[in-house]
């Protein structure tokens, strides 16, 4: 099996504000907090934070309300194993994105007039260069030339295939996957909206979000905690699976038929089969496969 995906890119903004705690959900190790926390099966999100690349939180209100993947938004995800990609390529990338990073930080701190214009166009620039990356990313992962490629057993695809079927119809609406020799492709629509949150307070009288659906940072870390351990023990190894990022965005209106081909061909692509049906760790959402 192969194909692709990119590091997905963890741009930060902390806003100070000192009534409420200044934390982060990010899927890579950075220096920061993890706040989601898990109690009654509820989740409880504690803001103040603006964190770009991670659907989970697009942004804050003057009221540090987290805003969440738009409402009915489907999202495209694509992780892969730990190792994938060259270290050099992943160097030179982490090293372009801080650059990013420092800037975006330099224009929010200017007390500029046209400060909002310049984030704007920052932030164009961030969007092009998770596009170039992601294209960079894929082509090595599709070339699968370097690196582990655990899925190309069959009981670890099948393992890996299963964790994403566990979550369908209890944390997202699960409409495409295919999994490949050292990647993942998945295309599901979150049931966590911005509509469904509740505001409360803990214990420290720190603001805090409490939502029965849970948001896509542990989303993924389900998918990929249950997997991994089951992975590795098919294997008979120990370590680390997967890659800690992954990549996800929003699919735009008029692309989502697009996203899911490209998904499903990715075995065609790889030349392991002349059709995407063909291929065992492939699904498709029954009511899409027809137009497909």
């Amino acid at each position: 099996m192969q194909d692709s995906l990119l590091e997905p890119t963890c741009i930060l903004i902390n806003e100070g504000n000192e009534d409420v705690r200044q934390t982060l959900v990010c899927r890579r190790s950075l220096d920061i907090t993890r706040i989601e926390t898990k109690e009654d099966d509820q989740l409880k999100f504690v803001g103040l934070l603006i964190q770009w690349g991670n659907l989970d939180y697009k942004g804050f209100s003057k009221r540090h309300r987290p805003h969440i993947h738009p409402p009915d938004s489907i999202i495209f995800v694509t992780y892969r194993l730990a190792g994938s990609i060259p270290k050099a390529v992943v160097r030179t990338y982490k090293a372009k994105k801080d650059w990013l990073v420092n800037q975006l930080n330099v224009v929010r701190k200017a007390d500029l007039a046209n400060s909002d214009e310049q984030m704007r166009r920052w932030l164009a620039q961030v969007e092009e260069f998770n596009r170039a990356w992601f294209v960079k990313f894929e082509d090595v992962l599709h070339k699968a030339q370097t690196g582990p490629m655990w899925m190309k057993n069959e009981h670890v695809a099948d393992s890996v295939a299963s964790s994403l079927q566990k979550l369908d119809s209890d944390a997202y609406r699960l409409d495409a996957y295919s999994v490949m020799s050292n990647h993942v492709h998945a295309v599901f629509k979150p049931f966590l909206s911005e509509r469904e949150l509740r505001e409360g307070f803990d214990e420290s009288g720190h603001l805090i979000f409490i939502s029965k659906h849970p948001g896509l940072s542990r989303i993924m870390q389900s998918l990929k905690g249950g997997s991994s351990r089951e992975c590795n023990r098919i294997l008979s190894r120990s370590g680390q699976f997967w890659e800690h990022e992954s990549f996800d965005h929003v699919i735009r209106e008029g692309k989502f038929y697009a996203t899911i081909r490209y998904v499903l061909n990715n075995p065609v692509k790889a030349g392991l089969v002349r059709h995407w049906r063909e291929w065992r760790w492939n699904y498709c959402r029954r009511e899409l496969a027809d137009r497909v």
